[in-house]
């Protein structure tokens, strides 16, 4: 039961995860996709926001794809 719902969470988070054009709304964007998935699969929020910030930031510093 565990698993479909850690798939269902990132499929969230990859579908909601957005860059910004700043440093700050890349971490807003994800740490709101990251709050939304945790509340969603009943998580912790506070974890779930903090992960998906950081998660976005990286993302957007690795593939170049941002500003």
């Amino acid at each position: 039961m565990y698993i479909p719902k850690f798939f269902a969470g990132l499929a969230l988070c990859a579908g909601l995860a957005a860059c910004g054009e700043t440093q700050t709304e890349q971490a807003l964007y994800g740490g709101s996709a990251g709050l939304l998935t945790s509340l969603v699969l009943d998580g912790n929020p506070v974890v779930g926001a903090a992960a998906g910030a950081a998660g976005n930031l990286l993302y957007c510093k690795v593939q170049n794809t941002c500003n």
